[in-house]
């Protein structure tokens, strides 16, 4: 049986982390160099499969043949194909960050694909300044980590799933970033955010308009070890002095803004029902105090259970008055 939600401290596998985060780094900046833009940078992230993570298909629109990248974490390989069917692997173990950033661009070129990387360096992280192809520091893989990896990332994204559902407004996919190594679902209010004229790009194209973003990280030196978290932007005032459940669920001051968070380590001991409800509890607080305290329309865009059919929600609260 896999364990549900297993709180895994960065320090157990951090190695593991370090390297993985990188590899998906490259995967990701070929699919930023190689897909259709979509607005908040909807195109770049990965979605999740049944044995790991893919990068979706790409290529046509820039002239290269459809292809995919995707990681297996139970076979513990990459996986190239291309539409025409031909494949090429390679194993995840045994290589640093370098021999796998030359062997996929190698594995590339012999499906025929040709893509250029505008900055082939990692993004916002500690060795930003070294170029890919020159990283043989980061060689650590564990596979019992890195399939536990892709084990709660599967979980939480249900759960963010299940919490996507009851909103009816524009919101993004539940999907995989990785240049900050999280899965994310936002929600969109139909209102524009100014920007000051030195926000970077890649912030104004996130947050051009309203948010609340929820999600599912690993954590970082200020929370090291894996939490649901929750931020509004714009923040509105008095935002981190609402209240949050359940017990352990916190406020984290993150440059002069916040966040909610709920380290996985706080959940209580209970069935997998209870754990998972404890987080939708978590994320629906988060977001009630965001929506609230900024103003948006929260009956207007509620779905409940993923439903936005006036028939079937009469039908349920009959149902639902008819018990009382």
């Amino acid at each position: 049986m896999v364990e549900m939600l297993p709180s895994i401290p960065l320090s157990a596998w951090a190695g593991t982390q370090q390297t993985l985060h990188r590899y998906l780094q490259v995967v990701g900046k070929i699919r930023l160099a190689a897909s259709q833009r979509r607005n908040h940078w909807w195109n770049v992230p990965f979605h999740l499969t049944g044995r790991g993570v893919t990068s979706r298909p790409m290529g046509q629109v820039d002239g290269n043949p459809i292809f995919t990248i995707d990681f297996d974490f139970v076979s513990h390989e990459l996986a190239v194909h291309s539409l025409d069917g031909e494949r090429i692997t390679l194993p995840l173990a045994g290589r640093s960050v370098a021999s796998f950033y030359t062997e996929l661009m190698e594995a590339l070129r012999d499906i025929g694909v040709t893509v250029r990387l505008e900055h082939p360096h990692p993004f916002d992280l500690t060795d930003a300044g070294r170029p890919f192809a020159e990283d043989t520091e980061h060689a650590a893989y564990d596979p019992a980590m890195a399939l536990r990896y892709w084990q709660t990332v599967s979980q939480a994204v249900l759960i963010l799933e299940e919490f996507a559902a009851g909103f009816s407004g524009k919101v993004s996919p539940v999907h995989h970033f990785w240049h900050t190594f999280d899965v994310a679902h936002t929600r969109f209010r139909d209102r524009a955010v100014e920007q000051g004229p030195s926000t970077d790009p890649v912030t104004r194209e996130a947050y051009s308009r309203e948010v609340i973003s929820s999600g599912f990280w690993f954590g970082d030196k200020s929370l090291p070890e894996p939490a649901f978290y929750s931020y509004t932007s714009p923040e509105p005032p008095g935002l981190a002095e609402t209240r949050l459940h359940p017990t352990g669920a916190r406020w984290l001051e993150r440059g002069g803004s916040h966040l909610a968070v709920l380290p996985l380590s706080a959940l209580a001991p209970g069935s997998d029902a209870q754990r998972c409800g404890a987080v939708l509890q978590f994320l629906g607080d988060a977001y009630q105090a965001g929506a609230v305290l900024a103003g948006w329309d929260i009956d207007r865009y509620a779905s409940p259970g993923g439903v936005t059919d006036p028939v079937l929600l009469g039908a349920a609260a009959h149902a639902t008055a008819s018990t009382r």
